[in-house]
């Protein structure tokens, strides 16, 4: 199931103050083949059966109770891993793929913005995210989604480096590897530079641009090619002293921001993209041509005295999804910059609920790198 875009915000795009709308990404619903009733489960549906019909490409609707669809759901994990080895970071993307393309055939109904079904979570977003439809049908996986984002919405993240809570917004990627806050929270304790500017590079919840506030800069402009991140930045901060010292623009790596600045900061994805058609998680994973690009425009941005700090971690070459470490290769080939210093910390294991790959935590380290002109 894709994901649709809903008009919901509008910021500035454009230097005659005309504003163009910012859509934001939502799980699209499901809309069925004219005249084919979808297969109806509600427990007495065999579930060995009921997965046959879901790997012959049909449908299937979840109507009795929201735990059918969680053991649906976990039954065909368990007859997928029958099927499939899940050992190598390949052969875990290839299963996720399968999974993904299975369990998105489970299906259940929305009405009046609450599941029609028993025993189901409360989502504030299906209210919040879809204003003008009542009625509609989503994939089970979605709901989970919406759901589990909800709960992190609703009730915040605590940080070890912030005061107040964050909120991410639904589709906004946050790490749980507070760790990378946290060398970045003591370098910038360090940092004795000027604090006129500095340009977050993909701010997601913008932790790290509260960050730099937090440490006196006073004015941060950050970008992200995610819309709901930016949407999100701006309900979150309204019309507080926040949204006066960060400015939020949507677009690719530094957006419409041309002016030089002492300090650009980047947390990167840290995982090789292994299918270029696959554009979700771009917080995770990056393709060929993201750090090239990334590394030649900040050239021009930075200011000659300044600083590019580079968040990162060591987990693909542990999982050996590659042997390239791409900010090692800037600096031995690319003739822009050179290193003034890097940190490393020690991961510890995370929640049960995040999706990151726990399987190399012991020894997964985070880095931070300070490069200079």
């Amino acid at each position: 199931m894709a994901l649709s875009k809903s008009t919901v915000n509008k910021t500035s795009k454009k230097e005659d103050n005309k504003s163009e709308p910012i859509l934001v990404n939502k799980p699209e619903p499901f809309v069925s083949e004219t005249g084919k009733p979808i297969i109806v489960f509600d427990g007495s549906l065999d579930l060995k059966r009921t997965i046959k019909i879901l790997e012959g490409g049909k449908p299937i609707l979840i109507t009795a109770f929201y735990s059918d669809g969680l053991l649906l759901l976990k039954e065909l994990q368990l007859h997928l891993k029958k099927k499939l080895p899940n050992k190598t970071l390949k052969e875990q993307y290839q299963f996720r793929s399968a999974f993904h393309k299975l369990s998105n055939l489970v299906l259940i109904e929305i009405v009046d913005h609450k599941l029609a079904v028993k025993k189901a979570p409360s989502i504030g977003w299906l209210e919040k995210l879809y204003p003008e439809d009542n009625n509609f049908i989503l994939s089970f996986p979605q709901v989970q989604g919406l759901n589990s984002a909800w709960q992190w919405y609703k009730n915040g993240i605590t940080t070890p480096v912030l005061r107040n809570k964050i909120h991410p917004y639904y589709g906004v990627y946050f790490s749980t590897r507070f760790e990378k806050l946290i060398l970045f929270d003591n370098w910038l304790k360090r940092y004795e530079g000027p604090k006129k500017s500095a340009i977050d590079v993909g701010v997601g919840t913008g932790v790290l641009s509260f960050q730099m506030v937090k440490h006196g800069f006073q004015k941060v402009f950050a970008t992200d090619t995610n819309p709901n991140a930016i949407i999100g930045l701006k309900e979150h901060m309204g019309d507080t002293k926040l949204s006066r010292k960060i400015e939020l623009d949507y677009g690719s790596l530094f957006g419409k921001w041309d002016k030089q600045t002492e300090l650009i900061v980047f947390n990167s994805p840290w995982l090789p993209k292994i299918d270029s058609s696959d554009k979700n998680d771009e917080a995770v994973y990056y393709d060929k041509n993201l750090f090239p690009d990334f590394f030649a425009a900040a050239k021009e941005r930075l200011l000659p005295d300044g600083k590019l700090v580079i968040l990162f971690s060591n987990i693909a070459q542990l999982t050996k999804s590659t042997k390239q470490h791409p900010i090692k290769k800037e600096l031995e080939s690319g003739g822009r910059f050179k290193l003034e210093k890097s940190w490393t910390k020690d991961v510890k294991v995370t929640s049960n609920k995040t999706k990151e790959d726990k399987d190399s935590r012991p020894t997964e380290e985070v880095e931070l790198w300070v490069l200079t002109n």
